[in-house]
This record gives C-alpha cells, structure tokens and sequence, in this order.
C-alpha cells in the first residue's frame, strides 16, 4: 500500500526485493499529485483523463504508459472507459540492481539515456504500449524471483529502444537534467539561461561556442535532437509554467518575463505546448479537481 505525507510518497517497495508491482483491474484515481524516490513505470489501460508530470498537464486517451524519474512531481485523474479501468504501477530503484559502471557500459547506453530523460517523464508511444503490455501485466504474475528482475529489465531495455518518446516535463524543470550534455552544449545552455527574456540571434550563441551559424545548427540539433530554435522556445515555456505555478504574477507579465513580445502569438504558443491556455493551465493543475 502507497502512503502520501506531504505530498511525498512512501512506495510499497521493500528493501528484500528489486522491484514493487501492484496490479489494480478496477482501478480508482484517488492519490493526489505526489513524487518518490523510486522511479515508477505506469500502464493504464481503458482509460481517458489527464496527467501531470512535472510542468506538463496534457490529456490522454484509452491508453497511457510513462516512466518517472525520482522525485518528478505526478498524477492522473481519469475516467475508465466501460465499467472499469485497468492500472499496473511499477516502482524500483534502478541503483540497487543496474550500478554506474554498468550503465556506463557501451551496450547499456539506451538503458542510461532512458533513467536520465525519466526525471522529465517519458511518454511511450500507443505502438510500444500494444508491443509491451502483455509482458508487463504479466511480470505482476511470475512473483519476485530473479527471472521476474531479468524480465523487468527486458522490459526496460525495450522502452530503452522503443520509437516516438516524448519528454513529457520542460528542458529546465530539473536543473540537474542539463548535466547531461557536453561542455559546449552546457555553455549554450547557460546562454539561454542568462538571456531568454531578451531576443536571440543565432549569431549571438554561435560566437559563445566560436562556431559559424551553420556549424553551430548543425552540431546543436545533433546534440540535442532538436533545433536551438524549439529548444530556445521550449526552455521559455517552462519559464512560463514554472512562474503560473509559483507565482500570483499576471499572465501578460509573465510573458514579457519569459522572452515572449506578443502576447496574442504568446498564447497561441503556449496552447499548441501545453494543450491549453495559460489561464487553464494555471487553474487546472491540480487534476484531484477534475473528476
């Protein structure tokens, strides 16, 4: 059974075993949004609602299936679809089974990549979720032995491998995720951290690392899988939804704050991010609310 205090959860996890499952067919969605020092893999099947994880509060349908790195705030509120909806919540703490010299390890590089983009949330793709649901339900079956480990690490590496993730959680809502990137990335990223409420020219950030525009394009998208462009946009949003949470500050206030000159294209942005308005981004984030 999971214990909530103070919005951080005791998980059911045990210090004999690798990893803690529990199986609920007729599931309710009762916890408030709460966080833990275990990452959690969550399957739910029948299902429509919403999610936070971290800054992102998005809607999803009939199924979902994320990991979430330790101490990442979140939540679903959800409906089932039918008379029930079926929900399967893996907790482990990869350390104690997969050490850093084994994720270190050139064949362990999938496995690495997967726990450090965990603490954004990572959002599988509904192909991945019809592949790999049966196995994970019936990992719930075969019990705690070592054969249920080697399977739970299967499962893993295929999420590891799996196509079309989506990080769910801004660039710079854990500040410890940029750690991840190399020196000259970092310095980009400290740019950006320095300067995104002014406007950027690619040529400003280009100087910072002494690289030519076109170099610099090139060497950023492959770094980081995305141009600096949707990265710059991307860290602002966060920017944006961090101070929607934590602030009373007006939205238009918070725009100008966060390197956005237009309010109209500002809201737009936002809405196409987050999947709605700042305004209901900020009054429905609480999702205990909603059902």
């Amino acid at each position: 059974m999971e214990i909530i205090i103070a919005n951080r959860m005791v998980t059911p996890l045990r210090k004999d075993v690798f990893f803690s499952i529990l199986n609920y067919p007729k599931a309710k969605f009762t916890f408030p949004i709460h966080f833990h020092a275990e990452y959690e893999l969550k399957l739910i099947l029948n299902a429509n609602g919403k999610r936070i994880i971290g800054d992102s509060n998005l809607d999803f349908q009939f199924n979902d299936l994320v990991l979430v790195g330790p101490n990442t705030p979140h939540v679903w509120a959800a409906k089932p679809i039918g008379e029930f909806a079926h929900v399967i919540t893996i907790h482990f703490d990869a350390e104690s089974f997969l050490s850093n010299s084994f994720l270190e390890k050139n064949a362990s590089y999938s496995l690495n990549e997967l726990f450090i983009n965990s603490k954004r949330g990572i959002l599988f793709s509904k192909e991945t979720i019809e592949r790999i649901a049966d196995s994970i339900i019936s990992l719930s079956t075969i019990g705690y032995g070592f054969n249920s480990v080697l399977k739970l690490m299967s499962i893993l590496f295929e999420l590891s491998n799996s196509k079309d993730q989506k990080l769910l959680a801004s660039i710079n809502y854990k500040s410890d995720y940029i750690s991840k990137y190399n020196s000259r990335v970092k310095k980009v990223i400290s740019f950006i951290q320095n300067s995104y409420q002014n406007q950027i020219k690619i040529k400003e950030v280009s100087d910072t690392v002494s690289m030519t525009e076109s170099a610099f394009s090139h060497f950023f998208k492959k770094a980081t899988s995305k141009s600096f462009t949707d990265f710059l946009l991307e860290y602002r949003i966060g920017n944006v939804s961090k101070l929607l949470l934590e602030s009373e500050k007006n939205i238009s206030e918070i725009c100008y704050l966060s390197g956005f000159n237009n309010l109209s294209n500002f809201n737009r942005t936002f809405k196409r991010m987050r999947g709605c308005s700042p305004k209901e981004y900020r009054e429905k984030h609480n999702l205990t609310k909603l059902f």
